[in-house]
């Protein structure tokens, strides 16, 4: 399995988003690597890590995820892989839910949202955005997740 990590979606990726026919609640499973130092694409000079970077992305993407009916769920560091094997672990995972895809585009495509993006360009070396759907029944559907 060839897995290569991104700091930004293709062109098709984000059309997808636009897609018909997405109407249920996603959950984005974000798995993250971060670069030993923040990187602004303006050239601005920072001492961040790229964790602090990301953090402050975090910070402020609650409120993001907010105004699209989304919300943040859970975030956490990597400690260990305890099944199979990867070149390279990630640093964090983390788990954002929207309401259905068109709020996800929506949100990326609002200017308050990509100045806030801007820290986590800067902060991330490459990650992977899995996108989850709950089933409507069976053991996943009877999990919280509202």
């Amino acid at each position: 399995m060839k897995v290569e990590n991104a700091v930004n979606p293709t062109t098709e990726q984000i059309m997808e988003l636009t897609e018909d026919g997405h109407d249920s609640p996603i959950y984005m499973v974000n798995l993250l690597r971060f670069k030993d130092k923040a990187e602004y694409e303006d050239g601005r000079q920072t001492e961040l890590t790229g964790q602090e970077a990301y953090s402050i992305y975090l910070d402020e993407v609650a409120a993001h995820l907010k105004k699209v009916g989304g919300r943040p769920g859970i975030a956490g560091e990597v400690t260990g892989l305890r099944l199979g094997t990867v070149e390279d672990l990630w640093d964090m995972v983390a788990i954002a839910i929207y309401p259905n895809r068109k709020a996800m585009f929506a949100m990326v495509m609002d200017p308050d949202y990509r100045k806030s993006a801007e820290h986590r360009s800067a902060g991330l070396a490459g990650q992977l955005n899995i996108e989850m759907v709950l089933p409507e029944s069976g053991i996943a559907a009877a999990l919280p997740h509202k």
